[in-house]
């Protein structure tokens, strides 16, 4: 038998081991996929506080929600029982919710109690809080009759508050007899259970009474007031310090880790005693400590354990001290250490369910499972504060309650177990397509989850082993790391997720970009006011990525307008005129998609003589040149060079710069050696060995340099082996049998010594061989007769009479390459559509390439078109593929439909090219095809007539023509009509149903394969419209980086619009297949205007002054055409077109009418005034105020440049015919309207003559008041007259038999108004039908329904 300890001892070994077998938890990523098919136990959300107080008027809502997959369900106990939801009519359950509602009309005191939710779904049950619900009570003060309280002065005194007990417990204040709040000081003074303390009292606190006040929620309680009377003496006795508050030498208090400490301390004494606070054994923690209440309050916040200890208040004044303890506990509820987790387990996995907790006294730690008692399951063992699991199975789930609870509370933590097993899936995006920068590190990531968790791999371009270790670094998420992206790294990459159910997979395709960079940075420039600065900036790219240049100015974006000071092309920006504003920092910002690089320069702007504000006697000069210049503290490498500067001018000198010339290599040459800041004149300068100097220094200003100072006294270094290794050392092959090495030369100044001489050294790489050397003077050196396209290590080391500097790094070089001995085999093709076949063949062994591999070369030529007679350009084209697979493939693209190809391949090295391969000949489908040759469009008064021809490439055998129109009015389009065309049919006559209708034309050939290219054209509005046919030309202007077109338009295209475009007959419309190119090509700020007879190319004109300039001469192709008028009788729109930036487009509107044949004109138009108007806004505008039937000529300028106007163009508007105003309809509405008014009025003023009486006024003034005061039963008094409900005299009786006061009493009319007194005391007016207290009152009469009266209350 074995001993007790022996079965303990075994039992440790059998925990020992599950942990090591334990595996990892599985996090389950958030995926809102993977989140909504995981199913998993129940979890609480969000619940209601432990201790719930409600007031007695609020409804009732104890909150409990829960998630979980499926939805959980949940149950309620009440004080340990079931509580039934469903059988109270006050208490529901909301919706997929646990949350309770108890709604006002039940009794909140009925539901006090002790509630813990369950929320229950397939895989568990969690549970809340035991939440203790109680209804906040406010009682009332217990009636007391409270007597004088007679102290005498310098007495202490307390008076006590001892507010009733409520929950929860009440705030106490004090006021005086005014209600307003007691004043508090260092005599007097609330204490912590809300008592009143005096520390002595003076004569003047029997001017108050004193109150108590207690506030519960939002009610507050007072206490009847106490009535001090104090007894004065003539001396107040000083008195030595007693404690008030607390009594005796020492007290104890316990606090609870994590709430509020606050200890008082209140004296009585005369004079007043101050209060200090110190803790025994150390300070007081000054960052936690607060005092309040005059010092007799000591707060600390957020108590811990170290908080614990005696605090000690001594209460002193002149007469003596007196001291008090406090000894503190700081005892802890519960607190969590680790607060156990859900876990989420594979099957035939381990885990564990952690739960500690700390507190004072130590808490016990209890399980359960589902709300109740763990089960003795087989796979789990509970040891203390954890639960080991081991080979968990399906079906396994559950969720776990752990209990920590001492004597000062509990705390509850739900955690669930979760058996999942699902198939690998990729989280990430489907083929994503990343671009990095060359040479950066660059991450792939490939996001993945699956249970049991995957174990993933990578592979490059579909095929080889997976990619990990050597420069590519695969983590546990999933993500690829590439040390250093190369261009033979870009491919596609592919990730496979797999585990025991199945396996996923993603692909990433990587492209690798040449970096941005600026490769000529602007500089710095100093300038006088008026002149022009130049800032460069050259970027080079990859060719691939779109570039975006910007320009700052000290941080902040410039922007550049076409008429503006400040110019821009793609390599440098040109400031004209420059100011003293335009002083700063520039910088140009050359941004792709993925990467950027800048580069600043600052401008200087001098002011020159006339431009100084202050009109100096003497202006701002360059510098005198410094003086004696002296050298001290020589060393071996440096020397101390010190002098005095010279008169600055007028202008501060911002910078010194050192010079030095060397006798030796360059005898006679000045080379700069270091710039320094203009308030230094003593530098240390950093010198090189073997060199025999002499110094000068030049100071610079904001004008410019001064002369150089006199020489130095001369300086001579010590030799040195040399400190610099030559750059720039390669090795490459001339011809196929020798290797040309070659490096950079060490400057003068980094010889060290004399006789500089390279030693080179030289082997095959990867070899045991013994490395060969040569010394030479020279910076090259060729290796002959050695083998084609051998690598070689290389290393060199410059060397002279002191000794050798350290040798380089060793690098690779390679003898010559000789031409491929093989070709490409078994080349062939496949999918073959209208534009693009797919390549394959048989790769060329490495060995036969005799060099360097660059790529495979695809030759391809269109021999011919499948449409018969159609001639095509059989220019030999080629495609490069760089691949190293067993297996290559490409894809050539950009092909012409439904012709005949060739094609052959060749291996190509760095220098050569091998042998074809052999030729093959495929034939593409037929595509869509392209635009037709030229659309035309030719308008007569009712019919428009359009012409157009077959496309130049048809890429197929055309079937016909498709027509789409619709009418245009504005930004308003009509229904879109079609017509479809055999083949054959190439034009077409459309009858207009008005001559004002525009239309707008989409024509479109078509094959068996669809239509293709749409040729967009516009109809014109008029015949007067100017515009030109549709021979005539188009001009592409390149200005301001943008194209400008005249009229005609040139049709809109799916394909980009050619630089340059010409309409039929002279070229034909863009197209795919053939875009005209331009004739001539300038630079940005060049014209060129292509017609249908010559070229000719308009040079730069340089900018001149605004009064000079003759802007037709600037921008020849600025201008503004198709002025259209829509003419009515009295007003017209008028819009044109024009090219203009945004900034310039004000324009100006002449009209002037003409007087040949108008002879009811006006004088002022017959005379043919000419009226114009400014227009800020764009087209159309509204002419107004025009005369009917009269011709007008107009045309629109521009308001900055008068010269740039439009051609004129002529209307007439409508003659309107004069019209009888007797026929007119809206006449004949308004007299009738007018007859009507008059009838009603009259019928008004006779009812008002029948029954407008008159009436003593002193009949009514003479009614007497009742005196007497009539007392509702609420105790409110009517002041009413006894004749108030009695008929005046002149009163009408209703048709019911009730009296009704007359309509024109002075009752109704007591406020005032319009209405005039006769000789004979009676009141006439205009009278209102009704008081509103009439309407309140709700006395109603059976006249309000007679039209009589209705008619009258109109009146």
């Amino acid at each position: 038998m074995w001993t007790q300890g022996q079965w303990a001892a075994l039992a440790v070994l059998s925990i020992i081991l599950l942990l090591s077998k334990e595996a990892d938890p599985i996090e389950v990523p958030l995926d809102p996929k993977i989140q909504q098919e995981l199913k998993q136990p129940p979890t609480i959300v969000k619940q209601s506080l432990k201790n719930y107080i409600v007031a007695p008027g609020d409804s009732i809502i104890i909150e409990c929600e829960a998630k979980g997959n499926p939805v959980p369900t949940f149950q309620w106990r009440r004080n340990g029982k079931f509580f039934n939801v469903g059988k109270d009519p006050w208490v529901t359950m909301r919706t997929r919710s646990g949350t309770l509602e108890i709604i006002k009309s039940g009794k909140p005191e009925d539901y006090e109690g002790e509630y813990q939710c369950f929320a229950s779904n397939d895989y568990g049950t969690a549970i809340s809080n035991k939440i203790l619900l109680r209804v906040s009570k406010s009682p009332l003060w217990p009636k007391e009759v409270l007597d004088p309280v007679v102290v005498r002065e310098g007495a202490s005194l307390v008076l006590p508050c001892n507010p009733p007990p409520g929950l929860p417990p009440p705030l106490t204040f004090w006021t005086d007899s005014s209600m307003m709040p007691l004043e508090k000081s260092t005599r007097v003074s609330m204490g912590l259970n809300g008592d009143l303390f005096f520390s002595n009292v003076l004569a003047i606190d029997a001017t108050t009474d004193y109150s108590c006040n207690a506030r519960f929620g939002f009610t507050i309680q007072q206490k009847n007031p106490y009535n001090l009377r104090v007894q004065t003496t003539r001396n107040v006795a000083e008195t030595q310090p007693k404690l008030l508050s607390p009594k005796g030498l020492s007290s104890s208090k316990m606090v609870l880790r994590g709430e509020e400490l606050l200890l008082e301390c209140i004296a009585a004494g005369v004079p007043t005693p101050t209060i200090n606070w110190f803790k025994r054994g150390g300070d007081l923690p000054k960052q936690k400590v607060k005092f309040g209440n005059y010092n007799k309050t000591l707060h600390i916040l957020n108590v811990s354990e170290e908080d614990s200890g005696s605090y000690t208040c001594m209460a002193s004044n002149k007469m003596g001290s007196l001291r008090h303890s406090v000894d503190v506990q700081v005892k802890a509820a519960p607190f969590w250490l680790d607060k156990p987790t859900n876990l989420v387990l594979a099957p035939d996995e381990n885990g564990r369910l952690v739960c500690r907790a700390n507190g004072n006294p130590k808490p016990t730690i209890q399980w359960q499972m589902n709300g109740g008692p763990i089960d003795g399951l087989p796979n789990q063992q509970v040891e203390g504060d954890t639960i080991m699991f081991h080979s968990v199975q399906i079906g396994g789930s559950a969720v776990y309650q752990c209990n920590a609870s001492n004597e000062h509370g509990y705390l509850l933590a739900n955690a669930f177990v979760n058996i999942l097993d699902m198939v690998p899936r990729m989280l990430g995006p489907k083929n994503q397509l990343i671009k990095v920068i060359e040479n950066n590190r660059t991450f792939l990531d490939c996001p993945y989850f699956g249970s049991p968790f995957p174990v993933l791999r990578w592979f490059k371009n579909g095929h080889g082993s997976g990619l990990d270790g050597g420069q590519y670094k695969v983590y546990h998420n999933g993500t690829l790391e590439i040390t250093h992206a190369r261009p033979e790294d870009q491919g596609t990459y592919t990730c496979v997720a797999g585990n025991i159910l199945g396996k996923s997979e993603n692909k990433v395709m990587l492209e690798v970009k040449e970096p941005t960079r600026i490769v000529r940075a602007p500089e710095h420039v100093t300038g006088p006011s008026g002149s022009t600065a130049r800032f460069d900036c050259r970027v080079k790219h990859d060719p691939s990525l779109p570039i975006t240049i910007t320009w700052l100015k000290d941080d902040k974006p410039l922007s550049f307008g076409w008429l503006g000071r400040l110019k821009k092309n793609d390599e440098s920006m040109t400031i004209h005129n420059i100011n003293p504003e335009d002083s700063g920092t520039y910088t140009c910002t050359s941004k792709t998609e993925i990467d950027e690089d800048s580069a600043s320069a600052r401008l200087t702007v001098t002011m020159d003589d006339n431009s100084s504000a202050s009109n100096r006697s003497a202006s701002a000069g360059r510098p005198d040149p410094p003086q004696d210049l002296e050298l001290s503290d020589p060393l071996a490498r440096s020397v101390r060079l010190t002098w005095v500067p010279g008169n600055e001018n007028n202008s501060p000198v911002t910078h010194f710069l050192v010079q030095f010339e060397e006798d030796r290599w360059e005898p006679g040459k000045w080379q700069n050696l270091s710039l320094h800041d203009g308030n230094l004149n003593s530098v240390n300068l950093q010198l090189s060995p073997f060199v025999n100097y002499q110094f000068r220094v030049i100071a610079t200003n904001a004008v410019g340099q001064s002369q150089p100072s006199l020489p130095s006294s001369r300086y001579q270094t010590s030799g040195a082996p040399p400190d610099v290794v030559p750059s720039g050392l390669k090795g490459w092959g001339s011809k196929k049998n020798n290797m040309e090495i070659t490096w950079q030369p060490l400057l003068n100044t980094e010889r060290n010594g004399p006789n500089m001489r390279y030693v080179l050294w030289w082997r095959m790489e990867n070899t045991d061989e013994e490395w060969k050397n040569i010394s030479t003077t020279k910076t090259k050196h060729t290796i002959h007769n050695i083998d084609t396209y051998v690598p070689y290590e290389i290393k060199i080391q410059a060397a002279n009479d002191f000794g050798l500097s350290p040798a380089s790094n060793v690098v690779i070089g390679y003898s010559g390459e000789d031409k491929p001995s093989a070709a490409p085999t078994n080349l062939r093709v496949s999918k073959i559509n209208s534009t693009k076949v797919n390549v394959h063949w048989v790769p060329v062994d490495p060995s036969n390439v005799n060099g360097e591999f660059k790529e495979y070369k695809l030759y391809y030529w269109r021999e011919a078109s499948l449409i018969k007679g159609l001639k095509v350009n059989r220019t030999k084209l080629h495609k490069g593929f760089y691949t190293t697979a067993e297996h290559p493939s490409g894809i050539l693209t950009e092909l012409y439909p439904y012709s005949k190809y060739k094609t052959y391949m060749v291996v190509a090295n760095r220098e050569f090219e091998g042998p074809q391969s052999n030729h093959v000949e495929f034939e593409t489908k037929e595509g869509e095809p392209g635009a037709p040759k030229y659309f035309k469009i030719q308008k007569h008064t009712d019919v428009v007539h359009l012409k157009w021809d077959k496309p130049l490439e048809p890429n197929g055998v055309l079937i016909g023509y498709t027509l789409q129109y619709h009418t245009v009015n504005g930004t308003q389009e009509g229904e879109r009509m079609v017509q479809s065309f055999p083949p054959n049919v190439t034009e077409y006559i459309m009858n207009l149903p008005h001559r004002f209708t525009r239309y707008k034309f989409y024509l479109a050939a078509r094959t068996q394969v669809g239509a293709g290219e749409v040729y967009v054209m516009e109809s014109p509005l008029f015949t007067n419209e100017g515009t030109p046919d549709t021979d005539s030309t188009v001009v592409a202007v390149n200005f301001t980086d943008a194209l400008m077109f005249e009229t005609p338009p040139p049709p809109l295209s799916t394909v980009p619009v050619p630089e340059i475009l010409t309409p039929e007959p002279a070229t034909p419309a863009p197209t795919t297949a053939a875009p005209p190119k331009p004739t001539t090509t300038t630079t940005t700020t060049t014209t060129t205007t292509t017609t249908t007879a010559a070229s000719t190319t308009v040079a730069s004109v340089r900018p001149v002054s605004p009064k000079t300039v003759d802007w037709k001469l600037l921008a020849p192709n600025v201008k503004i055409w198709n002025v259209t008028v829509e003419v009515n009788s009295d007003h017209a729109n008028v819009s044109w077109k024009h090219n203009f930036s945004v900034d310039s487009s004000v324009f100006v509107i002449e009209y002037t009418p003409e007087n040949k044949s108008q002879t009811h004109l006006p004088r002022a138009e017959g005379n043919a005034i000419m009226k114009s108007f400014q227009v800020n806004r764009g087209p159309p505008i509204k002419l107004s105020g025009l005369l009917d039937g009269v011709k007008y000529r107009l045309r629109v300028y521009s308001h900055e440049h008068h010269s740039i106007s439009s051609d004129y163009v002529t209307f007439e508007t409508a003659y309107k015919e004069s019209e009888d105003i007797a026929t007119q309809g809206w006449f004949i509405g308004l007299m009738c309207a007018v007859a009507l008014l008059v009838l009603i009025l009259l019928i008004v003023c006779f009812i008002k003559r029948s029954r407008g009486g008159k009436y003593k006024v002193s009949e009514k003034k003479d009614l007497p008041l009742d005196a007497v005061e009539h007392k509702d039963q609420d105790g409110s008094f009517d002041y009413h007259s006894d004749e108030d409900n009695k008929p005046l005299q002149g009163s009408q009786t209703s048709l019911d038999g009730n009296v009704k006061e007359s309509d024109d009493s002075l009752v109704d009319y007591g406020e005032g108004g319009d209405g005039q007194f006769n000789e004979d005391g009676s009141f006439i007016g205009q009278y209102t039908v009704k008081k509103d207290k009439e309407e309140t009152e709700g006395n109603e009469s059976s006249e309000a329904t007679s039209p009589v009266n209705a008619i009258y209350s109109l009146a």
